[in-house]
């Protein structure tokens, strides 16, 4: 095909968002499927897909049906698709992969863990020693808490909480044939697999479990005997409805849409806007209905109906038969996934390393002083991150600290070194963003707590979410001038999440840097007018001009231009069509995208020079990375943004320079070109929307990215210094070298 005949505004040339998304989803599943991944994590990847479609259906799914209730055609994203012709391709798609989901769970997870010793008891297999257990139970901990809700003209169907486990129960009075119904909610307050006392035989293996591909397992001696509390609930029915008679009962599920907008000319105050949107979004309305795979058609119809869904909403869910038949929402398996012991289940454990720098200096101030650091998570110690903002709560020289904060942890370290700075009387000022999708309830009290000690607290421009992380200390050095330490990163300042996502964090204390983030939380506290920067890339005002431009950079050198880009989406037309035009032009383009992606590879004429390669292994793969070649001095960037329209358009973002050579050789040939490399858990995107997983050439090594990090991690920990072996960036993970491997 002539690039001349081609329109790059053809939307065939753009994959759908939402089914794009979908696909991630899937290469989620896929780690619960891989027999090679150890049992409790494929029960962890389990529960990350079922928490992943949660959210999508309450704000991706809950927006596309507002979208067809006001009459708005088309979905979001380059392709245009009509939105309910969107909502029917995520119904075929997510049903069959739940499907296969309880499947998995039901074939090949649970019965290599009975085999284990972890065995999970349905109503009809319990023993009678756990039965008095489970009666005991119910009587002592779980009715006490339990309300029965009757649904009659008296009584209207109640406001169920958002993704709350529930039982539907049909019954009848004696004597009468008009069924009644009921609503019973699963406390969320007690632990939902209950343990049941373990009985062990002392007579060797227990009875042989049907396992993985049909396989045969003997099954250990229980070391852990679980039972489903809806189950607990279940099997005493009689007492919480006496006199009268239970004809069937079902395990239900409802998702509320959770997704917002808010009228930017309307808002007085934004702090009490936000709380009262989030107050509305517990009663939203319903978008899907989870049932248990054999729930009477009775119950279904009850359900729909007072819940005002179409059958098209419904997903019944489970496998038919065994002990995860009605098993609904399967985010509680982390439960079972946090059971102690069973190491042979699980990844291997790992220990965040300490950053060399920071753990030889006298201070995190020596530390930066003596050289730019670039911290590599979560192989690399968050603590270096909370030891900053904690000494520079503690040093008396410290003389003001601005951060920001998208998303911290429940009980953060570093929420609590501002508030001891607050007291220690320095100034402390924290940019909260109170509009981070789900997690406004969370920063609304961080908020709070932190103005109460005395911290600063704004909340940024109002048509713009705030999403770079940056940090600035200003301390009063021995000598008596100023300095600006800074800390600038790719994620959250939020410890918990920092051990489970792959993020970048830069220090430094250099003087254009310091600059430059002190105007920009001026621009963001204050009125002042719009920054010049000297190393920052910030959106709104610059970023995708500036990525545009350094496409445009590369694609003049025609086949000497080179770009590659890490990043978490692509979404952006205007930054895909710059790619259609490098590769059109001969330039070689990778990116290492891990979920959305638009952009359709492969497509002669048109994006025959791009790989797109997507990463899914025990790490939630987050930093952002942008290389472009330069023509021989390659440039480097990292930062916030992702090249997707809300990044580029409707947040405040941060990109800046990596220009330290031993930093940026890192990023180069320590990062990039090792997650080029992966063929392991690398999935490449083909021209048909298609993602296939990238096997090692006849011959070749095998290469896990995340598995290698850990290594030189562990590597830099005792040799400081470690020299990273030069790979040419021009040659490496090229769209031509891999198209021969497609081919083999």
């Amino acid at each position: 095909m002539s690039s001349a005949a081609v329109s790059l505004d053809d939307l065939t040339l753009y994959f759908n968002r939402e089914t794009s998304w979908l696909a991630f989803n899937r290469r989620v599943l896929e780690e619960a499927q891989n027999p090679a991944v150890p049992l409790l994590e494929r029960l962890k990847f389990l529960a990350i897909f079922e928490s992943n479609l949660d959210e999508f259906f309450m704000v991706r799914v809950g927006g596309l049906h507002q979208k067809v209730q006001l009459g708005i055609a088309h979905g979001s994203g380059a392709d245009c698709t009509p939105a309910k012709q969107i909502l029917e391709q995520i119904y075929i798609r997510v049903t069959a992969m739940s499907r296969e989901a309880y499947r998995v769970l039901a074939c090949e997870v649970l019965p290599g863990l009975q085999a284990e010793g972890i065995v999970l008891r349905s109503p009809g297999t319990i023993t009678d020693t756990e039965r008095r257990h489970v009666a005991e139970f119910f009587r002592s901990q779980v009715f006490p808490v339990l309300t029965p809700l009757a649904i009659d003209p008296g009584h209207p169907f109640p406001h169920l909480l958002n993704k709350s486990l529930n039982l539907a129960v049909m019954l009848r009075r004696p004597g009468e044939n008009s069924p009644l119904f009921a609503v019973v909610q699963v406390p969320s307050v007690l632990p939902r697999f209950v343990p049941l006392p373990v009985e062990t035989t002392g007579a060797g293996p227990r009875p042989a479990v049907r396992g993985e591909a049909g396989t045969t397992n003997h099954s250990a001696e229980p070391k852990h005997v679980l039972m489903l509390l809806e189950n607990v609930i279940r099997l005493h029915l009689g007492e919480i409805f006496p006199g009268m008679h239970l004809d069937r009962s079902a395990t239900f599920r409802v998702t509320r849409n959770s997704d917002f907008e808010i009228d930017d000319d309307e808002v007085e105050d934004l702090l009490k806007t936000i709380e009262e949107e989030v107050r509305k979004r517990r009663r939203g309305a319903a978008v899907r209905l989870q049932l248990e795979q054999d729930t009477p058609s009775e119950l279904e119809s009850f359900l729909t109906t007072s819940l005002d869904l179409e059958a098209a909403d419904v997903f019944r869910l489970g496998w038919t038969g065994g002990d995860a038949g009605g098993m609904l929402d399967l985010t509680s398996l982390f439960q079972i996934h946090a059971l102690p012991g069973y190491p042979h289940l699980r990844d291997p454990q790992f220990t965040p390393q300490p950053v060399a720098e920071f753990a030889l200096a006298a201070s995190p101030w020596a530390a930066i002083r003596e050289r730019d650091i670039l911290v590599h998570h979560p192989y690399e110690s968050f603590g270096c991150v909370v030891d900053f903002i904690e000494a520079a709560a503690n040093d008396e020289r410290v003389l003001a600290i601005k951060q920001t904060l998208y998303r911290t942890s429940s009980d953060s370290p570093i929420v609590r070194a501002l508030q001891r700075a607050a007291d220690n009387g320095k100034p402390v000022t924290a940019l909260i963003e109170i509009k981070a999708r789900l997690d406004e309830e969370r920063n609304i009290l961080w908020a709070r707590e932190l103005e109460k000690s005395g911290v600063h607290v704004v909340f940024g421009f109002i048509g713009l979410k705030t999403h770079c992380k940056v940090a600035l200390v200003v301390r009063r050095e021995e000598d008596g001038s100023l300095r600006r330490y800074v800390h600038l990163s790719t994620g959250n300042y939020n410890p918990q999440t920092a051990r489970i996502y792959t993020d970048l964090g830069y220090f430094t204390c250099n003087p254009d840097y310091g600059e430059d983030v002190g105007a920009l939380f001026n621009h963001l506290t204050g009125y002042c007018e719009l920054p010049s920067y000297r190393k920052l890339i910030v959106a709104p005002s610059r970023l995708l001009d500036f990525m545009l431009e350094k496409i445009e950079q590369e694609t003049k050198l025609g086949p000497r231009g080179r770009v590659i880009a890490k990043l978490n989406g692509i979404l952006e037309p205007a930054v895909i069509r710059a790619c259609y035009r490098a590769s059109q032009a001969g330039v070689k383009i990778d990116l290492i995208c891990r979920g959305i992606c638009a952009l359709r590879p492969g497509v002669p004429g048109v994006s025959d020079n791009i790989r797109v390669i997507s990463v899914v292994d025990r790490f939630l793969e987050h930093s952002r990375i942008f290389y472009f070649g330069n023509n021989g001095d390659p440039q480097v960037y990292i930062g916030s943004a992702d090249w997707m329209d809300r990044n580029l358009m409707r947040r405040v973002e941060v990109v800046f320079p990596i220009e330290v050579p031993e930093l940026k050789r890192r990023l180069i040939d320590e990062i990039l070109m090792v997650s080029l490399a992966d063929n392991v858990k690398a999935r490449e995107l083909h021209s048909d929307g298609t993602y296939h997983r990238v096997q090692p050439p006849e011959g070749q090594p095998r290469t896990r990215s995340q598995e290698r990090f850990l290594e030189v991690a562990h590597l830099a920990r005792a040799i400081p210094t470690l020299p990273p072996a030069p790979i040419d960036p021009r040659t490496v993970g090229g769209t031509r070298r891999m198209r021969k491997d497609r081919t083999n």
